[in-house]
């Protein structure tokens, strides 16, 4: 399972967290594991139960002023609860709006080797980011051996054995003006509830492998229109040499799926043989997949439609039967 070391998270300059060390320096080595962040609120009081030590706690405005205004209260009372929260094995605290850290609080994470982190953003502004952040970096994530393309802003997925088709299949999409995301290897990330992003690695990032051409860099040859950064991915295509003999779905009525990280994407089977049209077969699955989208979906359409005419014919023909027997 991906994980995030508070030390990684501290020098992390290119998300805007602008985060700085108060105190805690050698528990640095701390790691977290869940994109979602905590604010204590009724920890600070006592409560404790629903607590989560691996989540990051931010401490804004409102947390820093119930301490001190309990502390002013009672002492010892305050003294203790932020002792009971510190000793859960918490595995950072961030502080924001560059607020001061209560004396109580910087005493009790330097003795369990807390990190104690602060940042100049406001609680909203620095969850948000801070959300973001540990969503690239702690979600699941894989490779796998493909093609992703944007057609009509559709990702569609390609993949199939080495060989068979699937980078000239996006050079010709190119060609038609959709974009190309990754080619070869496309690195897919999940994003919350179930959401797949594909995008190219940082070495094969805009370039493309064309048997006979050699390595080309869409990105020169095409103009920025060409390529995506990352792509949501809506449906996989899966291209197969055409094997006489074997069936292949003629009505588009068979519901196929793709499991990728734990999600389930529409899944078509075409099978490529010399003289079929790969790319325009491409761009219609992605009209579809659009329609399908909308709710409208034409092979079930179809089969109602069929399904009407049958029935509406075997009515007249045994109301022409009946007919002839009365007379």
């Amino acid at each position: 399972m991906p994980r995030l070391s508070i030390e990684e998270l501290l020098a992390e300059k290119e998300a805007g967290l602008d985060l700085e060390l108060l105190a805690g320096e050698r528990g640095l080595g701390r790691y977290v594991q869940v994109p979602r962040i905590q604010k204590p609120g009724l920890a600070l009081a006592g409560y404790t139960k629903n607590l989560h030590p691996d989540r990051i706690q931010v401490l804004g405005a409102t947390e820093l002023s119930y301490i001190d205004e309990l502390y002013q209260l009672d002492p010892a009372k305050t003294d203790c609860h932020v002792a009971d929260l510190c000793s859960l094995d918490i595995c950072c605290f961030i502080i924001t709006k560059n607020l001061p850290a209560p004396p109580n609080l910087l005493r009790e994470v330097e003795k369990h080797g807390i990190p104690l982190l602060r940042s100049h953003h406001q609680s909203s502004t620095f969850i948000s980011l801070l959300t973001q952040y540990l969503e690239e970096r702690l979600l699941p994530q894989t490779t796998v051996h493909g093609v992703l393309v944007d057609v009509l802003g559709v990702g569609v997925l390609l993949f199939g054995k080495s060989g068979i088709g699937k980078s000239e299949c996006a050079l010709d999409l190119v060609l038609r003006g959709h974009r190309l995301v990754a080619d070869d290897v496309v690195k897919v990330r999940l994003k919350l509830p179930a959401v797949l992003f594909g995008e190219g690695s940082d070495l094969l990032h805009y370039h493309m492998e064309i048997r006979g051409l050699g390595i080309i860099n869409i990105k020169h040859l095409f103009g920025v229109a060409a390529i995506r950064e990352r792509k949501k991915i809506d449906l996989v295509l899966e291209l197969v040499e055409w094997q006489d003999g074997d069936e292949y779905d003629r009505l588009g009525l068979e519901e196929k799926s793709y499991e990728l990280l734990g999600v389930h994407l529409p899944l078509l089977t075409i099978p490529v043989r010399q003289g079929r049209n790969i790319t325009t077969i491409v761009e219609v699955a992605a009209r579809n997949q659009l329609l399908k989208e909308m709710g409208y979906h034409s092979a079930v359409e179809f089969e109602q439609r069929l399904e009407q005419r049958m029935a509406e014919t075997a009515r007249l023909h045994a109301h022409t039967i009946i007919g002839d027997n009365l007379e």
